[in-house]
């Protein structure tokens, strides 16, 4: 199954002062999101394989349009997440076969980072839907500075026969961050 994209989103965060207060060093979340055709729209597919292999696929433009907005920085990145967002005629399996098989294999490759899980979310909505999607560290979701989320908002998707997939990506972590693990 080819992946058929209407358009790509962008949201980026560059923080230089909180509270009034500098921040050190590089505080920044970036989302790049596609609104793409869901093939499984309106039916039920017992076999999902055909989005299970898109997914590798969709994260693989992900990750690389992420690098192409961020350049250099793409080696300093620190922190991920994704989401989707499924249209009415559509279900949350459908998010789930593109997002969590195959879908990180590519992102981590790019990045040279990993192990850590992508954490994820996932929802059914319609045009002007938002979704928050969760942060944490690559190599490490116990690293507590790094766990964070951005919101994406879609103001023209997903149409009932679409879906949103996005990929988010920080570097520095939490601006102003003191929070330590519990002992």
């Amino acid at each position: 199954m080819a992946i058929s994209i209407r358009k790509t989103i962008v949201t980026l965060e560059e923080t230089a002062q909180e509270m009034g207060r500098p921040v050190s060093g590089t505080k920044l979340k970036l989302a790049v999101g596609i609104i793409m055709r869901n093939d499984a729209a309106g039916q039920y597919w017992d076999d999902l394989s055909p989005l299970v292999d898109a997914g590798a696929e969709v994260g693989a433009y992900l990750v690389n349009k992420a690098a192409d907005l961020l350049g250099a920085r793409i080696s300093e990145v620190t922190g991920y997440g994704k989401g989707a967002i499924v249209g009415a005629k559509g279900e949350l399996e459908h998010a789930a076969a593109l997002i969590h098989p195959k879908f990180g294999a590519p992102v981590r490759a790019k990045l040279g980072r990993g192990p850590a899980i992508i954490p994820s979310t996932k929802k059914l909505g319609g045009c002007g839907s938002s979704i928050t999607m969760p942060i944490t560290n690559c190599d490490d979701i116990w690293k507590f500075d790094q766990m964070d989320a951005i919101d994406l908002f879609v103001p023209d998707g997903p149409r009932e026969d679409e879906i949103v997939i996005a990929l988010a990506l920080s570097i520095g972590g939490r601006p102003l961050h003191r929070i330590k693990p519990a002992k």
